[in-house]
């Protein structure tokens, strides 16, 4: 956004200034920091998506503070944890009853793939069933791996746009690689706070 003055110059002082921008990139920048997700927490993925929230990572950071449990108020999928095939039809009627523009991050190796449950009930990644926008690697995956699919989701948002499910296809399939301790969005240069 640019801040230019009333006669299109720069903005100066005691003069009203006034931003011009796209409405594209408004909304855009809106979604961005207003994600509410939807947890789907089965196993211990679902324990490090608890610590995300809390205070020593804060997921509020990035504006995903407000975890929602219907889906008629979230745009944001965080399947956390084994799937079995009995759960399936019950995380696709969560899916379909979400708003659109939606995404979908699948946390952890049992649901991006199975992980070690390589048996007849557990359903060996939940992309054979919908599109996943982010695959967060990991048994568990740490709290700062979560949020780098969640600041993923954020790139995704405002390179392009919002566009519905049905448009992007199977998803964007997307894995994020883990950051090394120096890098978490947990500490301060290095060292922990």
């Amino acid at each position: 956004m640019e801040l230019t003055g009333p006669t299109g110059g720069p903005g100066r002082t005691g003069e009203p200034g006034y931003a011009l921008t796209r409405l594209e990139k408004l909304l855009a920048w809106a979604r961005r920091n207003s994600l509410w997700p939807l947890p789907y927490a089965t196993a211990c993925c679902g324990i490090e998506l608890m610590a995300t929230a809390a205070s020593r990572f804060d997921i509020a950071r990035f504006g995903a503070e407000a975890m929602r449990f219907t889906p008629r108020q979230c745009d944001l999928l965080v399947v956390a944890g084994r799937v079995t095939i009995k759960m399936m039809p019950v995380l696709q009627r969560i899916y379909t009853q979400m708003t659109e523009p939606k995404w979908v991050i699948s946390m952890g190796a049992c649901c991006s793939s199975g992980g070690e449950f390589d048996t007849y009930a557990v359903v060996q990644g939940i992309d054979q069933f919908m599109p996943v926008d982010v695959y967060v690697p990991g048994c568990p995956p740490c709290p700062e791996t979560l949020l780098e699919g969640l600041m993923t989701i954020q790139r995704i948002i405002n390179e392009g746009g919002a566009r519905p499910s049905h448009q992007r296809g199977r998803g964007l399939r997307i894995r994020v690689e883990p950051r090394s301790p120096s890098q978490s969005p947990a500490t301060e240069g290095g060292q922990e706070g």
